[in-house]
Parts: structure tokens; sequence; C-alpha cells
């Protein structure tokens, strides 16, 4: 008999066709749903569900109580605040089947989602940027964006570490330069 690589608390369910990369934890009263694929060393709080088909990447850190629903593409080192939501149809109506317009919703790697904040379907956010708590996003963010209001608003820029950049768009922690070009912030080479 094989030792499992990775966690998951008794409480939880894992469907058929769910791949878990090694070093993952699935904490209590969780739900995936086959067709998912989850990274290596990630880590799903309590009652996280994710599925059917969603790809979450390696390193990615889910808080308690968020659903990731079809559509959903995490990838790597992405942080979801608890209780966050992602939307899976833009126009829902209780009376009316939409599961064919379930749209994509991608969020690129190293992003940070605050706990309560709302993510529409349908949109991109860029790599590490910074969305704050109970921000409502309805259009796609650009990279390093700190966002926050509903609807959210870029406030500033943050750094690869999630740092506050001033004015020198100068990581304090890190000393890593940026620079804006076409209202895009990009580290400097």
């Amino acid at each position: 008999m094989t030792k499992l690589q990775y966690f998951v608390h008794a409480s939880s369910y894992i469907d058929d066709g769910v791949k878990i990369g090694e070093g993952t934890s699935i904490w209590h009263f969780c739900h995936v749903l086959g067709g998912t694929r989850i990274g290596k060393n990630c880590s799903l709080g309590q009652n996280v569900m994710a599925g059917p088909d969603v790809s979450i990447g390696d390193g990615c850190k889910i808080q308690n109580n968020v659903s990731l629903y079809k559509g959903v593409h995490l990838e790597d080192d992405v942080f979801c605040g608890p209780s966050c939501v992602f939307t899976n149809v833009t126009t829902p109506r209780a009376n009316v089947n939409r599961k064919d317009a379930f749209a994509k919703t991608m969020v690129r790697r190293g992003a940070s989602i605050g706990a309560n904040a709302t993510i529409v379907c349908g949109r991109e956010l860029g790599e590490y940027c910074f969305i704050a708590a109970g921000a409502v996003v309805t259009k796609d963010v650009p990279a390093y964006a700190m966002m926050a209001g509903v609807p959210a608003r870029r406030i500033g820029w943050v750094s690869k570490s999630g740092d506050i950049l001033g004015e020198d768009l100068i990581c304090p922690r890190t000393g890593e330069r940026y620079q804006i070009a076409n209202d895009q912030l990009r580290p400097v080479s």
C-alpha cells in the first residue's frame, strides 16, 4: 500500500477524477469535484469547494469558505482570502439555466485576493495584483495593480512581494525597481 503524498481531512470529499499534487493539504469540510487539478504544496482551508474542472496551480493558499466554480483557473502562488467570492455567470436568474454560459476567470501567478472580495466571472487578474478586502472586481486587473472599492479601482501599485510602491516605484522590502509604460507596471530588468 502506498502512502499518499498529500493530506485530506476525513471530513472532506474528493470526487473521482481529481488530481492532487504532493505536499497539498485539504482541511475540514471541503469538497473537490471531478476533473479538478490541484498543484503541489497548496492549502485548502475549511469549507472550500472546488470544481468541477477547476485548475489550481502550485503553492496556492485558499482560505476558509471559498468556492471555485467551473471556469476558474488559478496560476501558481495565488492567495484567496477568507470568504472571497467567484461568480460563474454575469446575469444569474434562479428560473433560467445558464450552466452553458459559465465564463472563464483567470487569476495570474502571485495574485492576492482579500477577504470577502468578489470577482465577477470572465475577468483576468494580472500577475501579483492585490485585491483589497471587500472589493468588487468588475473589469480586468493589470499586473501589480492594487485594487479597492465597489466597483474596484486601481488605487496604487504593489511589488512582487506585495509591498505598496511609492512614487519612486522601488520595493521597500527588496529594493526591486519597477517602471510604468502604457499604464502597465513591470519590473526593470
